[in-house]
């Protein structure tokens, strides 16, 4: 079982009948980009019994130094395993230039801002970050880009600026961020599944569909 406290004092007055999936994730973290298609399988056959809730889990906020080549190289090498294992689409030439730095909070930040604006484009937003980083090569900790991005769902520049620079929606992003270590997230993507007080953590690390599935039906059988 997971100790998922903080979550629970956050959301079970708003949500306490509902069965909930929690999604930690992280906008530029490479497994959740190759997990995005089982995410879309999953709401596609669960999305009447159970609520998708993502949690920004903060990967490297903060980040301030430019990326050294050894870290790129490495970076790099999970990318390839990435492909290899999902089929995810990387593209890998010229990914991520010299003085690149690697700061995971701003678009974790436009996550939450978009959130605000219109809850329903959170998820669709969250994976068109990765879209443009992982594929399109566009600097995703850049507030130019992530309002662009935002554009796409009709939202308007200057209203996500104003989200995006809220004293409230910096507060936000790093309450995410304190949830993940509260519940004892240590990587990226991880789900957990909850009804009420009852919590089940059923993936650390990328895993297929069909895995998931069988955990997410023997779980669903006994509490519904």
């Amino acid at each position: 079982m997971c100790q998922c406290t903080g979550i629970y004092r956050m959301l079970y007055r708003v949500m306490k009948s509902q069965t909930i999936l929690w999604y930690f994730a992280d906008p530029m973290c490479s497994w959740c980009w190759g997990f995005s298609p089982v995410l879309e399988q999953i709401k596609a056959t669960y999305g009447d019994k159970l609520k998708v809730a993502l949690m920004m889990g903060g990967l490297r906020p903060g980040t301030t130094e430019p990326m050294t080549s050894e870290s790129r190289e490495e970076i790099l090498h999970h990318w390839h395993q990435v492909k290899k294992t999902t089929g995810q689409e990387f593209n890998f030439d010229g990914a991520m230039p010299e003085d690149f730095i690697y700061d995971t909070e701003p678009p974790s930040r436009a996550v939450i801002a978009v959130s605000e604006i219109n809850p329903d484009s959170t998820l669709p937003y969250f994976k068109t970050i990765q879209q443009a980083f992982y594929v399109e090569q566009k600097n995703v900790s850049d507030p130019l880009v992530l309002a662009e991005l935002a554009h796409k769902f009709s939202i308007d520049p200057q209203e996500f600026s104003e989200w995006f620079d809220n004293d409230e929606t910096r507060r936000k992003t790093q309450l995410h961020f304190q949830h993940t270590r509260q519940a004892g997230v240590m990587g990226f993507p991880t789900l957990v599944i909850n009804v009420g007080k009852e919590f089940k953590k059923i993936s650390s690390g990328y895993r297929s569909f069909d895995e998931l599935k069988l955990e997410i039906d023997d779980w669903l059988q006994e509490y519904q």
